[in-house]
């Protein structure tokens, strides 16, 4: 039986996913840049993997953003009551920008100026969303 991924491990892979989407890098590109196999940046994306703190900041560079970018939001590493670390941020928001369904929305979306526009939109998916079921989160 295999160990779950670290919370802060996946938090981190889910960001360099977002990040390298963001820019339009395939996985092949990034791995290429690190001189990795794409298998292993998959595994770095899924918190399978650990990130070294030089990979880390190997990442950060090519992927242009600072090292913080990779783990502002995330949990915080630091044990609660309960024994968990909790993240500061619903995880439902960067794994939906994680996808590129969600990137590709996200991008769409915020180059609408309209804001009655924009309002409109927001309504439309909540009504499509109410017609599905209760908010799972």
């Amino acid at each position: 039986m295999s160990k779950a991924p670290n919370p802060v491990d996946k938090y981190v892979g889910s960001r360099v996913r977002m990040r390298r989407i963001m820019l339009g890098m395939s996985q092949e590109k990034l791995g290429e840049a690190l001189g990795l196999t794409f298998q292993q940046i998959q595994k770095y994306e899924k918190g399978t993997n650990r990130v070294g703190a030089s990979r880390i900041q190997q990442i950060a560079e090519i992927l242009q953003v600072p090292v913080s970018f990779l783990f502002e939001g995330g949990p915080s590493g630091v044990p609660g009551p309960d024994g968990f670390a909790e993240g500061a941020s619903p995880s439902y928001v960067s794994d939906f920008l994680a996808t590129s369904e969600g990137l590709a929305l996200t991008k769409a979306f915020t180059r609408i100026t309209d804001s009655k526009l924009r309002r409109s939109i927001v309504d439309l998916v909540e009504q499509i969303a109410a017609r599905e079921g209760p908010d799972k989160r």
